[in-house]
C-alpha cells in the first residue's frame, strides 16, 4: 500500500475636543472593496497591549503588524470610562471596595462610555491618538473605532441634559439594558439608550461624524449592533458614508445588517462556535460542512463574515485558544485564513498568549515571539497576495473535496482568476489514513516542500495536522 505521510504544519456637539490639530497629509488610499478582499483585521486592546497601556506604546509596534498582513486596526473603545457604577473584577461595583488603593485598580469596562468625543486619559492625549492614526495610515493600515451605540456609562452628560434619550421603567427611572422579558441583561454599569428618540439619533450620528471628519478614522466596529434598530443604521451609515469611504463592522450576525450600503462585515459567531465544538470533540467535520451550507443560505455573495479563533470576549470570558481548542489551535488558526471571510488577530494572539486578560483592571499581553508569530506572518502574506483567498465582496469560490474520512478530515479548494489554494486538515485527535479527491503536484505553503497526490493514494495525517497547498 502506498501511503503519503505528511508532516505536521504546526509552526513551532456637545463640545468635542478643541485641541488644535496639526494638519497632516496621509497617502493612504480610500477604503475600497479591493482592500477588503485580502485584509487581515487586528483588534487592539490598548489597555493591555503594553506595560504602559498607552497609545504611544502601541503606535511603536504598528510597523510590525504590517508583517502580519494587517490592513485594518480595530481599536477597542478609546473613550473615557464612567466612574459611577464602575465594574470591578468579579462583577460588583468598584465603589463597594472600601480600601481606596484597592479600588484604584479597577478601571471599569471600556464599554461604559462617559463621552463619545473625548479620549480616555489612561491611554494618552488626543495628539497621541492622532499620531497612532497617522502611523497606521503611513503603513497602509486603516483605523476603525469600537463604537458603543446601545448604551452609555452612568456619568454621560446626556443623563443630565437629555434624560429622554434613555430607556425608562414604569416608575420613570432610567434602566440598564433589559432582555425582552424585562429582566436585566447583566450590564448594570451602563444606561440603556432609547432609539425611539429622534434627537438621540441626531446626536449619536453627530458624534460619529466627528471622528471621521476631524480625526480621520476609517470606520467603526459597532458594539451589539443588532440591539440597535436597523432603521437607525440605515439613517446613520448613509450619512457617515457621505463624508468618506468607510469600513463598517457590526458585532452581530444578522444578514439584514449587510443589506444595501449598511455594514460591510458581521461576525461569524456560529463558525467560531463550530470550531470550538470540533476542537472539544463535541462535533465533527460534518458540522463545519453544515455551517458552510448555512452561510450560503443566509448570506448574499457579497456579504463578508469575520472569522476568528479568539477576541476580547472569548479570551476574557470563555477562555484562551489553548483552553478552548488545545492542540487544535494552529489548525483552526490556518482555517480562518483559508476559509471565505476576513481573519481576525486579537492582541496577544500573535505572542502565543496563554492567559485570560483581566477585563476591568490592568493586565498585559506577552511580548515574546514564539510559534504563532511566524505562522500568522506566513498566513497573512498568503491572504494579502493570493487571489484564491479573497474573502470580500468578490470572494474566491469554495469547493469541498471528498475524503474517505469525512467526519475527521476537512479538505476544500479556493479558486479565483485561475489561482487555486487548498486546505487539508485532520480535525480530530486521532491519526487517520484517508483518500482525498485530489490529483497533482502542489507546494506545501507552510513548509515550502513539494507534495504529489495520485489517484487513490492513501494519505496519513497526524492528530490536528493540517496543510495549505498551492497548485503548481
Amino acid at each position: 500500500m502506498s501511503v503519503l505521510f505528511l508532516f505536521s504544519c504546526e509552526t513551532k456637539k456637545k463640545e468635542a475636543d478643541t485641541t488644535p490639530k496639526e494638519e497632516k497629509e496621509t497617502t493612504i488610499a480610500a477604503v475600497s472593496a479591493d482592500m477588503m478582499e485580502s485584509a487581515v483585521i487586528y483588534e487592539a486592546n490598548i489597555r493591555q497591549y503594553s506595560k504602559e497601556g498607552s497609545f504611544d506604546a502601541f503606535t511603536k509596534d504598528i510597523p510590525q503588524l504590517k508583517q502580519l498582513g494587517v490592513k485594518v486596526i480595530w481599536l477597542m473603545p478609546v473613550f473615557p470610562i464612567s466612574e459611577t457604577k464602575r465594574k470591578a473584577t468579579g462583577g460588583d461595583f468598584a465603589s463597594k471596595i472600601e480600601d481606596p488603593e484597592e479600588r484604584k485598580k479597577y478601571l471599569g469596562s471600556y464599554y461604559a462610555v462617559s463621552d463619545f468625543t473625548k479620549i480616555n486619559p489612561e491611554f494618552g492625549t488626543i495628539e497621541d491618538f492622532r499620531e497612532l492614526v497617522k502611523t497606521a495610515h503611513d503603513n497602509d493600515m486603516y483605523v476603525i473605532l469600537d463604537w458603543v451605540p446601545n448604551h452609555t456609562g452612568w456619568d454621560h452628560t446626556w443623563l443630565k441634559t437629555n434624560p429622554e434619550f434613555y430607556t425608562k421603567n414604569d416608575k420613570g427611572e432610567i434602566t440598564d439594558p433589559l432582555n425582552e422579558d424585562g429582566t436585566p441583561v447583566g450590564w448594570a454599569d451602563v444606561a440603556d439608550l432609547n432609539y425611539d428618540n429622534k434627537e438621540l439619533r441626531k446626536e449619536m450620528i453627530k458624534d460619529m461624524q466627528y471622528w471621521i471628519t476631524e480625526e480621520g478614522v476609517d470606520g467603526f466596529r459597532c458594539d451589539v449592533a443588532g440591539s440597535v434598530p436597523t432603521d437607525f443604521w440605515e439613517e446613520a451609515i448613509s450619512q457617515l458614508r457621505a463624508k468618506k469611504n468607510l469600513f463598517m463592522l457590526a458585532e452581530a450576525w444578522e444578514p439584514e445588517l449587510l443589506k444595501g450600503n449598511l455594514f460591510d462585515m458581521v461576525y461569524g459567531w456560529d463558525t467560531h462556535h463550530v470550531m470550538n465544538h470540533v476542537a472539544q470533540g463535541e462535533a465533527t467535520v460534518a458540522k463545519w460542512d453544515a455551517r458552510m451550507q448555512e452561510i450560503d443560505s443566509l448570506y448574499e455573495d457579497d456579504d463578508i463574515l469575520m472569522n476568528f479563533v479568539t477576541n476580547h470576549d472569548e479570551n476574557s470570558w470563555n477562555g484562551t485558544i489553548e483552553e478552548r481548542m488545545g492542540k487544535a489551535g494552529p489548525a483552526f488558526t490556518a482555517l480562518i485564513y483559508a476559509a471565505p471571510g476576513m481573519p481576525l488577530v486579537y492582541s496577544g494572539q500573535e505572542y502565543d498568549m496563554k492567559h485570560r486578560l483581566k477585563f476591568f483592571e490592568k493586565d498585559e499581553i506577552p511580548k515574546e515571539k514564539g510559534e504563532m508569530w511566524p505562522l500568522l506572518e506566513k498566513l497573512g502574506t498568503l491572504k494579502n497576495t493570493n487571489v484564491a483567498l479573497h474573502g470580500g465582496k468578490n470572494a474566491a469560490s469554495y469547493t469541498k473535496l471528498t475524503t474517505s474520512e469525512a467526519d475527521k478530515v476537512l479538505a476544500f479548494k479556493r479558486e479565483k482568476d485561475g489561482k487555486k489554494v487548498y486546505y487539508i486538515g485532520n480535525l480530530s485527535d486521532e491519526a487517520v489514513i484517508t483518500k482525498i479527491d485530489l490529483i497533482g503536484s502542489f507546494t506545501d505553503y507552510l513548509t515550502d516542500g513539494a507534495v504529489m497526490f495520485r489517484e487513490g493514494q492513501d494519505v496519513a495525517l497526524q492528530p490536528w495536522q493540517y496543510m495549505i497547498l498551492i497548485a503548481e
